[in-house]
Formats: structure tokens, C-alpha cells, sequence
């Protein structure tokens, strides 16, 4: 992994709340003794200093792929962080109380992604079976994407008592009758008169047919419409030659008398 050190500096000096810090007992690498360091928790990111006011972090551990348990060791309340691979190094550390220790093991083994990772699904899955409920029916809340799951119909809900909506709707005279449609309740028609067998009828009566019009009406239609059109032309001619003339009449009076 290739980490860039000025980033990281500001990381783990900057104002952000950090999820543990604290004193622990640091076991060396070549040496067996341990150094107390300043410990600070950020993320999967685990920072240690020589003292809690310097100002850059002497080391980093990245808490991914790795266990943390408790170890045997000559100091008292320590534990290991553990990397897997043949090479990987192991950290020991020590913690000046039992429940500091305890508190430092919790936060070490919840900072990876791969512990949140888990932590999500499990809060999904949860939440999924809150929303559809031991059933499995939805108790009105919108689904998550990606976890649909069939609704098992009840015995209101079976498809043979759903009525069918044919694809294309009856006409009469041109127009879609709605409440032709089979198998759709209608109100009861009230002004309908009742038969021999008493039972009244619900559908309504036919809608009268359109009226065509005839030859004669479409020829008398047709020379209606061109006398109005002749009218409106000697209309226009008659005020046009007005405006002219009363335009000519106020150019006359503008240049003045004649001398």
C-alpha cells in the first residue's frame, strides 16, 4: 500500500473526533521492551506518538485484514494485533488498566471496513424485515432497491376475483362508454324503470345517433360561406377607397393653402 506521508501527518493531527486515544505499552520490533506511546484511533487508521503533544505521528497501523485478541506477555492487561501472511508483522500491546484494555480490544475490532461492511448488511437485513415483516407482506414502506420480493396475494387479493380490463374500450357513436366495461361495479341507476322480473337495469340508455348532413345541406352551406366572403371583400374596397380619400384630404391641409 502506498501511503503518502504528508496526508497522513495531517490526518492524524487535525481536529477531526477520533473514535479512541490514549496511553498503551508498545512492544518493539527488534527489542523486547516496551515504550509507553500516545495512542490515537481514526478510522481503520491506528496513530502513535512519542508524547500526546507531538506534532507527527512515529508510526501507522492500517487495521485491515488483521485479528485482535489477548496474548501472554510479561506486562499485565496486553493484547496482539495480528496480520495474516507468513512475513506480517505482529504488535503487541499493553494497556495500564482491564478497562482500558477491554475499551482499546472493542474499538481495534470494530475500526476495519470489513467489520462495517458486515455491520451494513446486518442493519439492511434488519431493516428489510422490518418493512415486509415475518410474513413477508409490506407493512407500507417503500421497498430498497435490489430486495424485492414477491407479495403473496391473500384470499381478497386473488387474481380470479380482479376483474379483467379489456384492451380496447367499447364505443358508441364514436365515444368510449367507461361503465361498459364487464365485471365493473355501477351505481345503481335510480331514474331506470324495472321490469317484468323486477330486477333494474343498469345500463344506460344508447346515445342517439349522429345527425349527417345532407347534399343540399353541404351545397347551401357552401354558397353561404362564398357570399360572406364576397361581402367582405366590397366591404374592404368600400372603406379602403375612404381611407385613402381622408388621407389625401389630411396631406392637403398639412402642406397648407396654395398660394
Amino acid at each position: 500500500m502506498k501511503l503518502n506521508e504528508r496526508s497522513l501527518v495531517f490526518y492524524a493531527t487535525c481536529n477531526s473526533p477520533a473514535d479512541n486515544a490514549g496511553f498503551l505499552y508498545k512492544r518493539g520490533e527488534r527489542h523486547t521492551a516496551y515504550h509507553r506511546r500516545w495512542f490515537v484511533l481514526k478510522g481503520n487508521m491506528l496513530f502513535y506518538f512519542e508524547e500526546r503533544e507531538s506534532r507527527e505521528p512515529v508510526g501507522v497501523i492500517v487495521l485491515e485484514g488483521c485479528t485482535v485478541e489477548l496474548c501472554d506477555s510479561a506486562e499485565e492487561f496486553a493484547f496482539a494485533i495480528r496480520f495474516g501472511g507468513a512475513k506480517s508483522r505482529t504488535y503487541v500491546l499493553a494497556a495500564e488498566s482491564q478497562a482500558a484494555m477491554e475499551s482499546w480490544v472493542k474499538s481495534l475490532s470494530r475500526a476495519s471496513f470489513d467489520y462495517m461492511r458486515l455491520v451494513v448488511r446486518e442493519l439492511e437485513k434488519q431493516l428489510e424485515e422490518m418493512r415486509w415483516g415475518p410474513d413477508g407482506g409490506c407493512r407500507g414502506c417503500r421497498q430498497l432497491p435490489g430486495s424485492w420480493k414477491p407479495k403473496p396475494l391473500g384470499p381478497e387479493r386473488s387474481p380470479e376475483r380482479l376483474p379483467a380490463l379489456p384492451a380496447i374500450l367499447p364505443k358508441e357513436n364514436g365515444c368510449a362508454v367507461w361503465n361498459n366495461t364487464p365485471g365493473v361495479d355501477r351505481p345503481p341507476n335510480t331514474s331506470s324503470c324495472s321490469g317484468d322480473d323486477g330486477e333494474v337495469n343498469s345500463r344506460p340508455p344508447p346515445l342517439p345517433p349522429r345527425r349527417r348532413a345532407s347534399s343540399s345541406e353541404a351545397g347551401s352551406a357552401g354558397a353561404a360561406a362564398a357570399e360572406s366572403l364576397s361581402t367582405f371583400c366590397r366591404l374592404h374596397e368600400q372603406y379602403g377607397r375612404e381611407v385613402a380619400r381622408l388621407r389625401q384630404d389630411w396631406l392637403e391641409r398639412r402642406r397648407g393653402p396654395r398660394p
